[in-house]
């Protein structure tokens, strides 16, 4: 055991960066600048077949440019060339490219088991890389009933057997472990079967979830695939003003960017060397986890000098803890020195899809809800309401780590002073609860004094873990009560009753409500001089640079956009050249989509039209089903949609095609999500947008989806008119999808207007694994051949 002093002297070089920039946040300067034709008709080629790699094949080169100009890219690009297999040689990726990816890691949770189901079904029998896999138990940790104990022995026994890398119940949420033990190394891929797997993100390591039957393929192949998403640069410019935290930030951009405006992109977060300054790690991270509510796919710092003292301070303790370790250990100076020799960066003139800003000196304190991250509200304007609390968290991967408890702990701390050195009671009638991102995290607390501080005011901890943050264990929401947790996502219902109202703050809002019994701040955010209100917008916030790019720049951007579209020409002349036929076709034609055997060439039904945006998978399949593996298609089947309309279940039919408004399916990676609507014997989803993991899990397990923008907002002008609104109706409408035409033919109504929409085209291998009935099925055949 090492000595006290020594860890307390470790300890605080760890949090030598944060306090350092906590300092500097006070000489931020207080003024601010006001913001101110014809289609073809041609069968399908059989090379739509490499639409996307197979998750066991790589793509056949042949199909391919034999040359491909360098061009510029960003830093989630060049991440992903780094884990792409099967490239070609020159082959740069770039935004949009399907590749077969070998991630540097694959975290499974408390869905281990049902991933190591269907890892087994498929006729695997060995992990491919087992120093690929990390499984870490954190969901349900507070479940003692023998079923769960019994899932929790399964795991661990599978871990053992193929020497993979295993945490118990208790030691930590999984994605706190994959970054405090280095797993989410800066500069790598890694994937987890969580939603919230973009917090890697926050260490500069590309972080993206994937789903249970992705994570099987990993298992048995070491690789899966994956579409590199459009990318979103988001500049901050400023400094994070005393009393504003990573937490606010998040919520802002949640709330203020609130029209799906990074809705699947990956984004990339930027700033100048003294605004980065500004956002320690710890925060990074918050933010990176949190841009999965903003509907993003990937949330990615830079690898700058805030990150690599964080690394250093790491790699001191990890030397001084475990010095037999010695260049084994996860962190050493060493492995950082020679990231810091050549560290990823964006290339200049690199495309992205969108550019935003945030200016954080204009930034105060916000919350998010009732019921949702799109509402964000300043803190003031809430306190002004006098909204009485019932409960309060200080819990989960997001915003649990020793120096959110330390940030809450001083908000107790201070209110002593004025109780004579004694720490107050939370308000009468409020419970809070805590739970410890991880074991260490708490350690820390403790050893600092944080963690009692908390127990002495009342708080009521928890086991390191997920916990109320999914709806799981102690503590959850009552009907009527309203509820501030430092966590990451309120949807309605998740934390307890569909009745309640939660709200998300930062960890020091969290506990002032908590003291006051209302939401209420501590009092330490002063509000600049001259600053009215939040500055955001497009571009990079730097007026000159937003108005005209630098010439350099510009020259830069027209010659990678020129290569950009030199190669697709090459690439598709070359491959039209050696495999397609010679046709006859002429102006006016459309595509036919080749149509594999066996899969239906068209589908069709009426219409049940669920008219709200942003359903989640909450609201699809409630959180507390998720993690009992028992649930029979027919209960699932009567579940389905639950959270979202408890009529839903007499109301929809067998064969009925489900039509929904817009990020449809956004939330959580469960594949329940998708497989409780086919237990509901829906064939088909239409939405006007998706999410995109909804999207992955639908393909994955045989769900059809198509996006038609112009149906959901014909339903809204029929449907929409005065009175309540339904939140499910019968239409009496019917829709057809032409798969081979690649278009919808919508009727209003029995003998109403008819009208024909063009849609994405579903290409043959795609059909191939729905019509095998998901991945699974067809990573199976594929090995049985």
């Amino acid at each position: 055991m090492i000595h006290p002093v020594r860890r307390a002297l470790a300890v605080a070089a760890s949090r030598a960066p944060r306090l350092l920039q906590t300092a500097s946040r006070t000489t931020s300067v207080r003024s601010v600048r006001a913001a101110a034709a014809g289609s073809y008709y041609s069968t399908t080629s059989r090379r739509l077949q490499d639409a996307f790699p197979s998750q066991l094949e790589n793509m056949a080169s042949s199909t391919l440019p034999k040359v491909v100009p360098a061009v510029p890219q960003t830093l989630t690009e060049k991440i992903v060339q780094r884990y792409s297999v099967g490239l070609a040689p020159g082959k740069k990726v770039k935004s949009g490219d399907y590749v077969t990816l070998q991630p540097h890691h694959c975290m499974t949770h408390d869905n281990s088991w049902p991933v190591a189901m269907k890892f087994m079904s498929i006729g695997a029998s060995k992990i491919h890389d087992n120093r690929q896999v990390v499984m870490t138990l954190d969901h349900d940790v507070q479940n003692k009933s023998e079923a769960n104990l019994k899932k929790y022995r399964q795991i661990e026994e599978f871990a053992k057997t193929h020497g993979v890398d295993f945490y118990p119940a208790g030691r930590g949420i999984g994605h706190q472990i994959m970054v405090e033990e280095g797993y989410a190394w800066p500069g790598t891929v890694t994937v987890a079967s969580d939603s919230h797997s973009n917090m890697y993100g926050g260490v500069g390591c590309l972080g993206t979830p994937m789903v249970r039957t992705d994570a099987a393929s990993i298992w048995a192949t070491g690789k899966t695939w994956w579409q590199i998403p459009p990318i979103a640069k988001v500049t901050f410019t400023g400094l994070l003003p005393p009393g504003v935290t990573g937490k606010d930030v998040i919520v802002a951009l949640c709330g203020l960017f609130n029209n799906d405006d990074v809705l699947n992109h990956a984004i990339e977060f930027t700033g100048s060397e003294e605004t980065m300054r500004s956002i320690p790690v710890d925060d990074r991270l918050t933010i990176a986890n949190m841009t999965t509510e903003w509907g993003a796919l990937s949330g990615l710092f830079p690898i700058d000098n805030v990150l690599a003292s964080w690394l250093r301070a790491k790699a001191t303790v990890n030397a001084m803890e475990h010095p037999e370790l010695g260049d084994k250990a996860k962190f050493t100076h060493a492995k950082i020195d020679e990231l810091l020799e050549n560290p990823l960066v964006a290339d200049p003139g690199a495309t992205y899809a969108k550019q935003l800003y945030l200016n954080l000196s204009t930034l105060a304190p916000f919350v998010a809800g009732p019921n949702s991250v799109k509402i964000a509200t300043p803190l003031k304007d809430l306190e002004a309401q006098n909204l009485k609390l019932d409960k309060a968290y200080l819990v989960s991967c997001t915003n649990s780590r020793a120096s959110d408890i330390a940030a809450a702990a001083r908000v107790f701390k201070d209110a002593a002073a004025d109780n004579n050195g004694v720490i107050p009671k939370v308000a009468d009638g409020v419970k809070f609860y805590i739970a410890a991102a991880s074991l260490l995290e708490q350690k820390q607390a403790e050893e600092s004094g944080d963690w009692q501080v908390l127990l002495d005011a009342g708080a009521e901890p928890l086991p390191s873990g997920c916990g109320p943050c999914i709806g799981l264990g102690t503590g959850l929401l009552e009907p009527g009560e309203i509820g501030i947790s430092a966590s990451n996502r309120n949807f309605k219902g998740r934390m307890g009753s569909t009745d309640a109202k939660a709200y998300l703050a930062s960890p020091e809002v969290v506990a002032a409500s908590a003291l006051k019994g209302k939401i209420a701040g501590p009092g330490y955010y002063q509000k600049p001089e001259g600053v009215e209100k939040v500055i955001i917008g497009e571009g990079n916030g730097v007026h000159e640079q937003d108005k005209a790019m630098s010439i350099e720049d510009a020259l830069d951007k027209i010659i990678a956009e020129a290569e950009s579209l030199i190669a697709a020409a090459e690439a598709e002349s070359s491959s039209s050249s050696s495999t397609s036929t010679p046709s006859s076709t002429s102006e006016g034609e459309e595509t036919l989509t080749e149509i594999l055997p066996g899969f239906p060439s068209s589908i069709s039904g009426e219409i049940i039209f669920c008219d709200a945006d942003n359903i989640n998978t909450d609201g699809i399949y409630p959180g507390k089903y998720t993690y009992q593996d028992n649930i029979t298609p027919s209960k699932m089947a009567e579940v389905c949609m639950e959270n979202y309309d408890p009529s839903f279940g007499s109301i929809a039919q067998p064969g009925d095609i489900l039509v929904t408004g817009f990020n449809f399916g956004c939330g959580s990676s469960r594949e329940q999500a998708a497989t409780a609507i086919l237990a509901k014997k829906i064939p088909l989803v239409v939405s006007g947008s998706f999410g995109n993991i909804f999207s992955r899990n639908s393909i994955n397990n045989a769900l059809m989806g198509v996006e038609v923008p112009k149906l959901v907002q014909r339903l809204r002008e029929e449907f929409g008119g005065g009175g309540e609104k339904a939140l499910t109706r019968r239409t009496g409408w019917k829709l057809t999808w032409d798969v081979r035409r690649s278009k919808v033919v919508v009727e209003e109504g029995e003998g109403g207007k008819k009208w024909e929409q063009k849609v994405g085209e579903l290409p043959p291998n795609v059909q191939e694994i729905i019509a095998r009935g998901g991945l699974e099925k067809w990573v199976k055949s594929q090995i049985e051949a």
